[in-house]
């Protein structure tokens, strides 16, 4: 199964050792992942994926949400010897596309995102 994050990689090679544990080595994978979780309706890894001091009590993914492709924008920072990264991004559904520029941090070795601007 090809990864919904659109790298063209299987699952199991991509965002899959991610969403079972395994520490995002930058943002960018971390975002990929997250989106990843959104079509698999993962609210627990979107939750664990969140820093603390912005992080909801619930998440509840939008039930029928259909999503198609992602598409990264630009990037800054976030590489694996970063402690802060900002990932722009078109998440493509079937009834729109949702366009955030999100900001990540790292701490103890962990990737986490923190919040984000969308763009109307």
């Amino acid at each position: 199964m090809r990864c919904p994050c659109g790298t063209g990689r299987p699952l199991d090679d991509c965002c899959g050792p991610v969403l079972d544990g395994r520490p995002a080595p930058t943002a960018e994978t971390l975002m990929r992942s997250r989106y990843t979780a959104f079509v698999r309706g993962d609210a627990a890894y979107l939750l664990a994926s969140w820093h603390p001091s912005t992080r909801p009590r619930r998440l509840r993914p939008e039930p029928g949400s259909v999503w198609t492709g992602l598409e990264i924008v630009d990037r800054a920072g976030g590489s694996m010897f970063a402690t802060e990264g900002v990932v722009e991004f078109r998440a493509h559904r079937v009834d729109g596309v949702l366009h955030e520029r999100s900001r990540f941090v790292r701490e103890d070795g962990r990737w986490f995102y923190v919040d984000g601007d969308v763009t109307p």
